[in-house]
């Protein structure tokens, strides 16, 4: 394989095992997890990192795609990441703040635990994808 590829295959897992260990956080302390969503956007930093950060996994499951077992989900979700990415990087940050409060305030604590499932399962179905 290509270097790449390899990157982009790991990238993946790294993005899946981050998914699983974000529903440990939402599981077992779901106000932290509340307090984390209140943070986004908050500033230049959190709010572009984030974004940015966001987009490496987003651009290796477009371009893993055709290595994985998913191909047309990793593509759609990889262009939805990267566009929806995109958009937040163009709008103002105070929006994607006021978002991330808004759905901080109707995500009640005791609700990240009852989703926290959806996240083991979709963290370990990218790794599961993509070896």
């Amino acid at each position: 394989m290509e270097h790449w590829v390899v990157f982009a295959k790991y990238s993946i897992i790294a993005f899946g095992a981050f998914i699983i260990l974000a529903g440990f956080l939402m599981l077992f302390n779901p106000k932290k997890t509340s307090a984390i969503l209140k943070k986004a956007g908050s500033t230049n930093l959190i709010n572009y990192g984030e974004l940015v950060i966001r987009m490496i996994p987003a651009a290796a499951l477009v371009y893993y795609s055709g290595f994985s077992k998913s191909p047309e989900f990793f593509k759609f979700l990889g262009w939805v990441m990267l566009i929806t990415s995109t958009v937040l990087l163009i709008l103002p940050r105070r929006l994607h703040h006021a978002y991330s409060l808004k759905a901080a305030e109707i995500l009640k604590p005791l609700y990240f635990q009852f989703i926290s499932p959806l996240a083991f399962f979709f963290g370990g179905f990218l790794i599961y994808a993509s070896i």
